[in-house]
């Protein structure tokens, strides 16, 4: 494993990749809401996706970065002090383009090493046993074979299919009208080891919008994963009230909000004179 010492600030912080989960796990759990999916990330499900650079100064992680592989762009997720994460982003975790989540104060860190594209700002929603408020509704668990009108659902929001495993390996339900689905609401993931899960992939046919169907699925999921979990956690865009309003009534909580931003890796500099004198000589050679 290698690893960049750098001193700043008059500390010295050294960056390295890692595989280490129990110190990761260690350094996510002091703000575990935030940290919801990197906290799943760890079980092994999901680890061999992602990859971890970490920051430390005389032993201890001062910041983290998670990349997830698998999508594109990739996400990466950020905490820590701003040192750290601008170190780790310069020499450990170097994606060309990502999508990332980070606190607001954490743009600058990431900004020494990308261009960060502008986005509405996002709501961390959290709910446990003591505070959910279930929310009758007609809406039935979905299975593996029904995927084709998940996504046929989907399709009208989102740019991505899910494949069948998304629901045996995770919980959906849906709300049908005429035997059609027009509202569903799911999983991003659940760890059984942190006993925390993320709900997600929440939607509704535009056209029975405003009948509280959306609250009655995600009210579901909520349910279903609070008999396993202590916290059940979501996202939610800060500029979209009515989603707001209906997770509230299911007892969900704001626990911060934060960016989530595409960004891009600038070039250094000498980038185009470097690439300029290996094409000189290159003609020279040949």
């Amino acid at each position: 494993m290698t690893s960049i010492t750098l001193t700043r600030r008059d500390r010295t912080i050294v960056v390295q990749e890692t595989a280490d989960r129990s110190m990761l796990r260690a350094f996510l759990e002091t703000d575990r809401l935030y940290s919801a999916y990197a906290l799943c990330d760890l079980d092994d499900r999901e680890f061999l996706r992602t990859r971890w650079g970490i920051a430390l100064v005389a032993g201890k992680p001062i910041a983290v970065v998670l990349q997830y592989a698998g999508y594109s762009p990739q996400p990466i997720f950020v905490m820590g002090e701003n040192a750290g994460i601008e170190a780790i982003l310069a020499d450990v975790i170097k994606p060309r383009t990502a999508y990332v989540a980070a606190r607001q104060e954490n743009l600058a860190a990431i900004a020494a090493s990308y261009r960060v594209d502008p986005g509405p700002a996002m709501v961390r929603m959290w709910v446990d046993s003591e505070h959910f408020r279930p929310f009758p509704a007609d809406v039935q668990r979905l299975l593996p074979v029904e995927i084709g009108e998940l996504n046929r659902l989907y399709q009208l929001g989102f740019a991505s299919w899910l494949p069948a495993t998304a629901i045996s390996d995770g919980i959906y339900y849906g709300f049908r009208v005429n035997g059609r689905l027009v509202s569903a609401a799911g999983t991003h993931v659940i760890s059984p080891a942190a006993k925390l899960a993320v709900v997600g992939n929440v939607m509704t046919h535009a056209d029975f919008r405003g009948r509280g169907y959306a609250t009655g699925v995600t009210g579901a999921v909520t349910a279903e994963l609070l008999k396993h979990c202590d916290q059940v956690a979501l996202n939610v865009r800060a500029d979209n009230p009515p989603a707001l309003a209906a997770y509230r009534r299911l007892g969900y909580q704001v626990n911060v909000t934060f960016e989530e931003r595409l960004i891009h890796r600038s070039e250094l500099p000498w980038t185009g004179w470097t690439g300029a004198i290996r094409r000189i000589f290159a003609r020279k050679e040949s």
